[in-house]
């Protein structure tokens, strides 16, 4: 694989840990699985191996969500990774597809524009007009090649795919059999299959997922991080990975800036101050870790390419901003009172507050 392309998947970019980890991995395995569940959660939270190999972690927060996911992919049910948006649901969903099957790719993407053919099969229609339903004709979704090949199969934002899409899994999930009525055949799942999808409540145009396909999923719900200093050492890792891979020519962001830009956004997302002496209204945006990781992401690039690579409270203002401005009228009163009550009071936020009055 090229290391010119922008984004590895995760079963290339940790190949390494990947390796080491089934070096020294001597656990019972899952028919058709890479590796062993002790394994799998090891490569998600990081740790120290036997062989002083170390493992990074993938995700930052309670160990016992990843177990419960991993237990749950080794049973036959298919895992629901929920939560609201930006609390790593795609990235765990990706790690987990690398590190149980070696493979990420087998990807259904939710829109509402998905379409059942995306989610069952599809047909080659020049095929199909020549010499009629075939073999050949069909076009095998990421489903069916994860049934056929006893992987693990991805649908990201579920919620997002029309209800009557949605219930095309049904089958797939209780009888583990895709039928195709058209060549009067069926794909029977291989063991090792499974399906891991995301969903969140808090997008505009969610579809519910309906109570049959309910049952159909262990539910495992991802929370955004418990505190502060967790929530600051996840943006750090993930802009420090980000800068790598994307070649900002700018130093690593002082923990300082990290800091300042995570407590603006738990204060606006929990509606109070950090400290509990003041409620504050809250924006209509998300303010998810992972916009934080977006606003210190922009920055960098702003310092790198049109300052002097060090980031300051003027590389951070405007993608701040734009982060929590996503209704012009609504979020700017929230935003201008937040600015003026909170910010604008802490002594060690003057350059920060200054540069946001710039922009406001």
């Amino acid at each position: 694989m090229s290391t010119t392309v922008l984004r590895q998947h995760a079963e290339e970019q940790f190949a390494e840990e990947l390796d080491a980890l089934k070096k020294v991995d001597d656990r019972q395995r899952p028919t058709h699985w890479q590796l062993s569940p002790w394994a799998v959660v090891t490569y998600l939270i990081g740790g120290r191996l036997d062989n002083g190999f170390e493992v990074s972690a993938k995700y930052i927060g309670n160990r016992r969500l990843m177990e419960i996911a991993v237990a749950t992919l080794a049973t036959d049910r298919a895992l629901l990774l929920f939560g609201v948006p930006g609390t790593a649901k795609s990235w765990v969903s990706e790690h987990l597809a690398a590190a149980i099957s070696g493979d990420s790719t087998l990807l259904v993407q939710g829109t509402a524009g998905t379409s059942e053919e995306q989610i069952r099969y599809g047909w080659n229609y020049a095929e199909l007009l020549a010499n009629g339903p075939s073999e050949k004709a069909l076009v095998a979704s990421p489903m069916m090649r994860a049934m056929r090949d006893g992987k693990l199969a991805r649908v990201e934002e579920l919620t997002r795919i029309p209800a009557d899409v949605q219930d095309s899994l049904i089958t797939v999930l209780s009888e583990k059999t895709l039928p195709i009525p058209e060549l009067g055949a069926e794909v029977q799942a291989t063991r090792g299959f499974s399906v891991i999808a995301t969903a969140n409540n808090r997008d505009k145009g969610v579809n519910e997922l309906s109570s049959a396909l309910k049952r159909r999923f262990n539910t495992v719900i991802l929370p955004v991080p418990a505190s502060q200093e967790e929530e600051v050492s996840i943006v750090a890792k993930r802009v420090a990975e980000l800068g790598r891979a994307l070649e900002l020519p700018s130093e690593p962001p002082a923990l300082k800036e990290i800091s300042r830009v995570v407590h603006i956004f738990r204060e606006l997302r929990n509606g109070q101050t950090e400290d509990g002496k003041a409620k504050l209204k809250s924006p209509s945006a998300t303010l998810s870790t992972a916009e934080a990781i977006s606003v210190i992401n922009n920055g960098m690039a702003l310092a790198g390419h049109f300052g002097d690579g060090v980031l300051r409270a003027a590389d951070l203002a405007s993608s701040l901003i734009g982060a929590v401005i996503k209704d012009p009228v609504q979020d700017q009163v929230v935003w201008n009172e937040y600015l003026e009550t909170v910010v604008k009071e802490r002594a060690e936020w003057k350059d920060l507050y200054r540069a946001l009055r710039e922009h406001a």
